[in-house]
């Protein structure tokens, strides 16, 4: 155990760089899963790491050694050692836990809040305008799913180009993308290695939105300029001023991201270089497979080898 457990809080250092590789030569919503589920898997290995340092620790404690009916000469390891380690591990994971649920209380109570605030203005199916001057938009999860608009943002685009718009929001609400986001965000809470992931899940995110508004539209052109037009106007830019304080943190909106990267994504569709080498992507593919496989193996070589210890110090090994 003393080995294998380490495995995995140390493989995000090969699995991050090798799943931002490998995301961007992958279609956007493939490229969102993939990172979404990279970081899940690798947080709760994580997590079930420490959760097994704490064990391995807490067993020398004469009270739960007596509880468990173990004897601690034939418990193995060495307590000098795995009881500090315990005592670390157990503060990293009481850290970790703290810092998710304040993550996911604060993406809770920002969409409350937004939700308040745009409940008081015109709705128009899925649709809610906001008088503020400042050109912004976004999409705002709930129930029902809103598509968040100001007036200065529809009257810095063209029809055409608020239709556009508003389907690359309707995208964001559809796929359910701020679940991914918060899901990183929550694994982020756990490894801060996995922070790494979370500039490429926006980016994935945005360029799944733009890929199915200019499929619902059907002009890439007409998109693209929306998109390049909103984010011109939009908050944080010196003609705009700053961000509307209704807009929360957790909501996703076109104008968000590298906005040159997508518009020229969208202007020239044909398949990035990355994606013209199948070999080098199986490549990647097959290594972060393996730093997902060898993590989850670690923790469950860990729990079997502290499983074996405790029926040692049960006496349980000749049954």
């Amino acid at each position: 155990m003393i080995f294998a457990v380490w495995v995995p809080l140390l493989m995000p250092l090969l699995a991050v760089p090798a799943a931002r590789r490998l995301a961007e030569s992958l279609p956007p919503r493939a490229a969102a899963w993939l990172l979404t589920g990279c970081a899940a898997a690798l947080a709760l290995c994580a997590g079930a790491a420490l959760g097994l340092l704490v064990a391995a620790g807490a067993l020398w404690l004469p009270v739960v050694a007596a509880l468990g009916n173990l004897s601690l000469p034939l418990l193995g390891g060495d307590p000098s050692l795995t009881v500090p380690v315990a005592y670390a591990a157990g503060a990293l994971l009481t850290a970790c836990a703290v810092a998710a649920a304040r993550r996911g209380l604060r993406h809770r109570a920002e969409l409350r809040t937004a939700r308040r605030a745009t409940d008081a203005h015109t709705v128009a199916g899925d649709l809610c305008i906001l008088p503020d001057p400042v050109p912004d938009a976004y999409a705002l999860p709930g129930k029902p799913h809103r598509v968040v608009v100001t007036a200065g943002m529809l009257r810095a685009l063209a029809p055409a180009e608020r239709e556009a718009l508003f389907a690359h929001e309707r995208a964001h609400l559809a796929g359910r993308h701020h679940l991914f986001l918060l899901t990183v965000a929550l694994a982020s809470a756990c490894h801060p290695l996995l922070r790494g992931l979370r500039a490429p899940l926006a980016y994935a995110l945005e360029r799944w939105a733009d890929e199915s508004a200019a499929s619902q539209v059907g002009d890439r052109r007409l998109t693209a300029r929306a998109i390049g037009r909103a984010a011109l106007a939009g908050p944080g830019t010196p003609a705009a001023g700053p961000p509307s304080p209704r807009r929360p943190g957790a909501a996703l909106a076109a104008t968000a991201g590298p906005v040159p990267r997508r518009v020229a994504a969208l202007l020239s569709p044909g398949r990035p270089a990355a994606r013209r080498r199948p070999a080098g992507r199986r490549l990647v593919a097959a290594a972060l497979l393996a730093c997902v496989a060898f993590s989850a193996a670690g923790a469950l070589d860990a729990a079997a080898d502290l499983h074996r210890s405790v029926e040692t110090a049960q006496g349980e090994t000749g049954r």
